[in-house]
């Protein structure tokens, strides 16, 4: 294969805005509950944000200092993939103010009304002018920008009414600022009605620039680059305190260049040019908008929703279920010891996890615990259980990520309360993300070490265990143990290049052997079985294997929510691969790779995408899967998946999504899994009996399990209706276990 050809290839920013396109989508669908559509419609708005302050950031900056590299999928530079975005993203605001205003009108027939000023009637505008009277001009502070009140630095996202000011000699801008101390709604009396603050303040700027005549005026809101680089020289000092290090650098964020510029209403051209000057930015990165620019609220406003109102137009409650895989009333820690357990959050309640770190806080055989963490909680019961454990008296390691971003803050919070209680407190290696999810809980039995080991795929965070998909494996296999024992030793000294038998962890051996796991099964050829389910497909070595494969008549089934810069459906190129994108209720997040069938099949699960950054620039990991009636569940699971009528959208060949068109109807993985456990009891694990050394991926243990039947188009027929109708093939398919 020509290491030239880029037809198979698509641009990484390109394809993550046709990602936040099917979030827009869910925002679309008329079968989504209408408060749901317009919370979809937050989401794409804030995914947007973090995209031009992270990604359009780091292009921005790339241009500067390297303006001739190429992007090794689409040949771009950095000054050609920022025209494109900017292009890319106008229809997609568009489409966004155009649900908006769908939804929002849908919402106002149910009594759920937004209202400008202007439509206020007699009682409300009264009401909100002793509203703003009280509660928002006093904290105002107008200014016209001249050379005695220069232009003010303007915070990131943050929202300010800026008017065009005109006397007899000159235009002036003047500019107020929404006060993150004032509320972002204003509720309206006798209903479920409301304003926002951003709008009264609009409707009150005549007031505040009386003096000059005001030519037009409307709502704008700055993004800044949040690419912070931190200088690697500065750990050249072992002085440093890295934690208020990374304190000060969270401050340079609200202060970097400006990428974009977003206004709400018709400002005239005088208004957009004078504001695009002071920001010396050009045309392509400013955004007029019809909805509003920030739509936070959208979850603040939700609770003042009469409980009779919010059934119709919200989802319906749902509360993560107790797992079937554990006994209730017995140690968890002993269930481990029995055999491998999985929970598959948001489904299964993470409470068995939190129970084994609370027994293990608490039990006089448990010497340390050790645990990464990347993204916690604000009210983290697990960080609690982890500061009782060492006030216990057991010895207590916590690789905390400072850098996680936009939780950086809260990290350092937590990294400070830890360390009090008795913690012994590290940071992520130098230049390298610590992004894997690993706990080791370490027990004295009969005088030797006893190992369990916990690998998850999403973060130890027990609020969004209830919105994501993620996987958590629970291990007492001592060939596990030993290279959990030995992944800790190396992350407190530093060493990225470990040796690891079992355990797959980046940067050391992840990205070697799952290409390695690719090209056997392209050995294969049309016998060859390739499952994939991660958020995002961007690293060019895997993309390439991946292509050999499919070449080789290998059968390719992956389940990508996010970027995927592989374009599948290629004839005599990728036309052995499928890619799906799942986008629904809850966030996928979970990340499964299985390669083979029968005998030879390897799984894993992990933290880990098939990104460059994840494969080559961060500390993850990845796990074998070595219990036969896990490995059987991830397998089903990966059919559900690939079933899913209903929320897959399908990737074609020119890099577009399109739904999924199937004569079976109507079936979505995530409501199904909402009515039915994964895996409905333990099985003795067949990794855990055989332990006694070798390596996992190539051990008989490993090879196991058989994997579950693929899901003919007769069997989807039989799931249609995700759940309701469900009928016997799934009670057979998961039957097959025992109760």
């Amino acid at each position: 294969m020509s290491s030239s050809s880029f037809t198979y290839l698509q641009n990484r920013e390109l394809s993550w805005l046709q990602f936040n396109k099917r979030v827009l989508d869910e925002a679309c669908d008329d079968a989504v509950p209408l408060y749901e559509r317009l919370k979809f419609i937050s989401i794409f708005t804030s995914n947007l944000d973090e995209f031009f302050m992270v990604r359009v950031g780091s292009l921005t900056d790339l241009a500067l200092v390297a303006p001739d590299t190429k992007d090794n999928k689409s040949q771009m530079t950095p000054q050609q993939q920022l025209e494109v975005v900017y292009d890319a993203v106008r229809p997609l605001i568009r489409q966004r103010d155009a649900v908006y205003d769908l939804v929002m009108g849908s919402l106002a027939e149910k009594g759920i009304s937004e209202k400008r000023y202007e439509d206020l009637d007699q009682d409300e505008r009264e009401h909100v002018d002793d509203l703003f009277e009280s509660t928002i001009f006093p904290f105002l502070s107008p200014i016209v920008v001249d050379p005695r009140h220069p232009f003010p630095h303007l915070e990131n996202k943050k929202l300010y009414v800026t008017t065009l000011l005109c006397d007899s000699e000159i235009c002036r801008l003047g500019i107020v600022g929404i006060p993150s101390q004032v509320p972002a709604f204003l509720a309206l009396p006798g209903g479920t009605g409301f304003i926002r603050t951003e709008q009264v303040v609009l409707a009150k700027t005549d007031r505040m620039f009386s003096t000059l005549e005001m030519v037009d005026r409307c709502i704008m809101a700055v993004t800044r680059n949040a690419d912070l680089t931190e200088d690697e020289e500065k750990f050249d000092d072992d002085a440093l305190d890295y934690r208020n290090y990374m304190s000060q650098l969270l401050k340079k964020r609200n202060r970097l260049n400006p990428v974009r510029v977003e206004m709400q209403g018709s400002p005239c051209a005088d208004l957009q040019a004078m504001i695009l000057e002071r920001l010396e930015l050009s045309p392509a990165q400013a955004y007029v908008c019809d909805a509003p620019l920030v739509l936070d609220s959208a979850y603040a406003f939700e609770g003042r929703i009469p409980a009779e109102l919010r059934s119709e137009v919200c989802y319906g409650a749902f509360s993560p279920r107790r797992s079937d895989v554990f006994e209730a009333g017995r140690s968890i820690t002993e269930q481990v010891k029995e055999s491998d357990k999985m929970l598959f959050f948001p489904y299964d309640s993470i409470d068995p996890f939190l129970a084994l770190l609370r027994e293990s806080a608490h039990d006089p055989a448990v010497v340390s615990i050790k645990i990464t963490l990347y993204r916690l909680a604000s009210n983290s019961r697990i960080a609690s259980i982890l500061c009782d454990a060492a006030e216990n008296g057991k010895e207590v390691t916590v690789l905390v990520e400072l850098r996680a971003r936009f939780d950086e803050q809260n990290n350092i919070g937590w990294s400070e309360r830890l360390e009090e209680a008795g913690c012994s407190i590290v940071y992520g290696p130098d230049s390298y993300k610590c992004h894997s999810k690993v706990c080791l809980i370490t027990r004295l039995e009969d005088g030797r070490a006893v190992q369990i080991t916990q690998v998850g795929t999403g973060n130890y965070n027990e609020k969004t265990s209830r919105f994501y998909t993620d996987l958590s494996l629970m291990t007492a296999d001592p060939r596990i143990g030993r290279d959990a024992v030995a992944f800790f030793q190396n992350m407190l000294v530093g060493n990225l290049r470990g040796d690891y038998r079992n355990l797959l962890v980046a940067p050391s051996n992840m990205h070697q052997t799952l290409c390695g796991l690719i090209d056997r099964e392209t050995k294969k050829g049309p016998a060859g079985r390739i499952d994939v389910k991660c958020n995002s497909l961007t690293e060019r070595a895997v993309i390439d294997a991946l292509v050999r494969a499919s070449r080789a008549g290998v059968r390719i089934r992956m389940n990508i929510r996010g970027i995927c810069c592989l374009r599948p459906g290629i004839p005599q190129v990728t036309d052995n691969i499928q890619v799906r994108s799942v986008v629904g209720r809850f966030l996928e997040h979970s990340r499964i790779y299985a390669f083979g069938e029968g005998d030879d099949a390897v799984m894993y699960v992990g933290s880990a995408d098939l990104m460059t950054r994840n494969l080559r620039r961060r500390v993850e990991v990845l796990v074998p899967v070595l219990d036969a009636g896990i490995r059987a569940s991830l397998r089903d699971y990966l059919d559900l998946i690939f079933a899913d009528t209903q929320k897959a959208r399908l990737l074609q060949p020119d890099g577009n999504y399109v739904p999924v068109v199937d004569g079976g109807g109507d079936f979505s993985v995530q409501a199904w899994c909402m009515e039915h456990p994964l895996q409905r009891a333990a099985e003795p694990a067949a990794g855990a009996a055989a332990a006694g050394g070798g390596s996992a991926a190539g051990s008989p243990a490993a090879a196991s399990s058989a994997s579950g039947p693929g899901l003919s188009p007769a069997s989807k027929a039989t799931a249609r209706g995700a759940g309701a109708g469900v009928g016997g093939f799934f009670r057979r398919l998961f039957g097959r276990r025992s109760a």
